[in-house]
C-alpha cells in the first residue's frame, strides 16, 4: 500500500486546478503479491492553505475457490497544510499536520495487524518553475507512532512532479520519497530476529493523458513503481505495478 502524501496536491498544483479527486487503481506485479490496489485521492486548496488525503484498498481477499471477494487491507492518510503568509517572503514555508493509520491481514484474512497510528507535524517547503510545470517540495516532520516510545520521531519527504516530460503533452513523471525512523523486528531465514531503525519508500510514478487523443482528458495510462528498504520486511524490494487514473 502506498505511503505518499500530497502527491495528488502538487500535480494539481501544477496544471493550475484549484481542486480535484482521483482514482487509481493498479495491479502489482512484485513478488508474492499480483494482486489489485485502489486508491482515491483528493486535494483543495483554499485561503489558508491545503488538504489532501488519499485511501488505499488492497483487493487480495479471496474465497475458498480462489475468487476475489474483498478488499485485505486499507490505509489513509489525510494531511493540511497552513500558510497565511503567501505575500511574504516565507510564502514558500507552509506548517504541515498529518494523519496516518490502517490495518492488513494475513492467512488470508485468518490474522489482522494494525498499521498503526502515526502523527506528524512540521514544515513543507514548495519550489516550482514559473508556469508550475516543474514541481518540488521538501518536507521535514516530527514522526510519532502511538504507543512507540523506541523509534526515532523524525520523517523526511520529498515529493516531485514534471508535466508534459520531454515536450510530451500529457506525460507526467511524478513521485515521493520518504526516510522515516521506525524500530521494526525482522525474522531471517535462520528464524533469528534482527531489528532496524529507518525505512525507505519511493514511487515514482509514469501518466499518460491518453484520453486527450479520445476527446476525455480525465483518463491516464502509466504506472508506478515500489521501492522500498525495512517496508513490510528486511531489506530492499522493488514492485513495478501497471495502472489507469481517472481525474474527476
Amino acid at each position: 500500500m502506498k505511503k505518499t502524501v500530497v502527491l495528488a496536491g502538487l500535480s494539481l498544483l501544477a496544471t493550475g486546478a484549484f481542486a480535484q479527486t482521483n482514482l487509481q487503481v493498479f495491479y502489482d506485479f512484485g513478488e508474492n503479491r499480483e494482486f489489485i490496489t485502489s486508491t482515491l485521492e483528493m486535494f483543495k486548496s483554499d485561503n489558508w492553505g491545503n488538504t489532501f488525503f488519499f485511501v488505499d484498498y488492497d483487493h487480495n481477499w479471496k474465497n475458498a475457490d480462489d475468487k476475489v471477494m474483498a478488499p485485505n487491507s486499507t490505509y489513509m492518510e489525510i494531511a493540511r497544510c497552513f500558510n497565511f503568509w503567501g505575500e511574504s517572503a516565507l510564502a514558500p514555508m507552509s506548517l504541515q499536520v498529518e494523519y496516518n493509520g490502517g490495518f492488513g491481514t494475513f492467512g488470508n484474512g485468518l490474522g489482522a495487524f494494525p498499521v498503526t497510528n502515526a502523527w506528524l507535524a512540521g514544515v513543507d517547503y514548495f519550489v516550482h518553475s514559473a508556469d508550475f510545470a516543474n514541481t518540488l517540495n521538501i518536507k521535514f516532520l516530527y514522526k510519532k507512532f502511538i504507543g512507540d516510545e523506541d523509534s526515532t520521531p523524525l520523517q523526511f519527504t520529498g515529493v516531485w512532479g514534471f508535466q508534459d516530460l520531454f515536450g510530451v503533452k500529457g506525460l507526467r513523471f511524478s513521485g515521493f520519497a520518504d526516510f522515516w525512523g521506525q524500530k521494526q523486528a525482522f525474522a531471517d531465514e535462520k528464524n533469528e530476529i534482527k531489528t532496524t531503525d529507518w525505512v525507505f519508500l519511493s514511487e515514482p510514478q509514469l501518466w499518460y493523458a491518453i484520453g486527450q487523443h479520445f476527446g476525455c482528458e480525465n483518463f491516464n495510462i502509466g504506472g508506478e513503481v515500489e521501492i522500498s528498504n525495512n517496508f513490510t520486511q528486511e531489506g530492499f524490494m522493488c514492485n513495478p505495478c501497471l495502472g489507469v487514473k481517472w481525474n474527476f
